[in-house]
């Protein structure tokens, strides 16, 4: 590097290199750096850098300034952000926060991590510096995911639908759907669910449950059908409804299907067509209706065998405090019976409310 500043004197570049190889003399040779170009904010921030370690916090502040006057890109701001978080700043540090967030590098989870070293209040952290820029709603989201700000989460995600898009953004959306019915955050769920329907994020039905012909290939969703496979267990829906074939090796308990749906209190009525080949009855082929966040069954069906198409009906109650619930088709082998062998054909599901007196 002396020998290339030798050649070309007049290269800022060539002695900002050299003061990171020369940590002893790395002052002079960034000072030099900058009077040869003062546009060089690298080497601004690097001096200040190098004056705030001595204890010369105004001078340090200064360069970072000057960094940010000819450079307004992410680096500047994030630079400036460290340096009023390590002076106890605060106001100074929400502004450049706020400042950096605006326009967000590739990667600013180091940021909300900062921010969150500050006040451990994700709320606030929102208040403080978010902004509509998908590139970085995209970031929080998975910020507050790894951070399980359930309720924050489900507020920003709207966000996200009216400025993101659908289809790099949508499984993420998913993930965040996922995580709100596992927490048991019903009307949350509900709410993202309606957003991305109602923005045509997802092809879906208002009907509950969703899909409920099974014509479509189920989303990766709470609100979609999930299809378990196990040996001895396939399932495939299309124009036909749901097709299930039970062969050698099926487990003697185990989910055909299932869906969560959210129910407000009331009585309620399932209704399902289906019709089984080699099924005989009482083997413990059933819906069952369960309490998302207890796991209790409220209400299951007869067992379904019927070699031709049969309508039936499944009545149940919801109580109060609960709004998810599991549509679950299961198999649990009855005591006394052999494991099924055969097919099952659903052609469709509906729950609808009594209406009320």
């Amino acid at each position: 590097m002396r020998s290339a500043i030798r050649l070309v004197p007049d290269s800022s570049e060539y002695y900002m290199r050299l003061s990171e190889l020369d940590q002893e003399h790395a002052r002079g040779l960034l000072t030099t750096a900058l009077r040869l170009n003062r546009y060089n904010a690298q080497a601004d921030i690097e001096l200040g850098l190098q004056y705030e370690a001595e204890g010369d916090f105004e001078r340090a502040e200064k360069l970072l300034l000057d960094a940010y006057s000819v450079d307004h890109t992410y680096l500047p701001r994030w630079s400036l952000t460290n340096f009023y978080f390590r002076r106890d700043n605060l106001p100074a540090f929400w502004r450049w926060a706020r400042s950096a967030a605006e326009m967000p590098a590739d990667d600013v989870q180091a940021l909300f991590e900062l921010c969150w070293r500050v006040s451990p209040d994700s709320a606030k952290i929102t208040a403080a510096i978010l902004n509509e820029k998908p590139e970085l709603l995209r970031q929080y989201l998975q910020f507050l995911l790894a951070k399980d700000q359930l309720q924050t989460l489900a507020s920003v995600a709207p966000r996200l639908i009216r400025t993101g898009d659908p289809e790099s953004d949508r499984l993420l959306l998913f993930t965040v759907l996922n995580r709100l019915v596992a927490a048991n955050e019903g009307v949350a769920a509900s709410a993202l669910w309606q957003s991305m329907i109602a923005q045509h994020w997802i092809i879906a039905d208002t009907t509950v449950p969703n899909n409920a012909n099974f014509a479509r290939q189920p989303l990766p969703v709470s609100f979609d059908w999930s299809l378990p496979e196990y040996p001895g267990l396939h399932s495939w829906p299309g124009a036909s409804g749901l097709e299930t074939e039970f062969t050698e090796g099926l487990p003697e308990d185990c989910t055909v299907a299932e869906q969560v749906v959210t129910l407000t209190p009331g009585d309620y009525t399932m209704t399902y067509a289906y019709r089984t080949s080699d099924i005989p009855p009482e083997t413990g082929l059933q819906w069952e209706i369960v309490d998302a966040k207890s796991n209790t069954v409220l209400s299951n069906s007869t067992d379904l065998s019927s070699n031709t198409l049969n309508h039936a009906a499944l009545a149940f109650s919801v109580s109060p405090g609960t709004s998810l619930f599991r549509l679950r088709l299961v198999y649990r082998r009855t005591l006394g019976t052999p494991r099924i062998s055969g097919t099952l054909v659903v052609v469709s599901t509906r729950i609808q409310a009594h209406p009320k007196s």
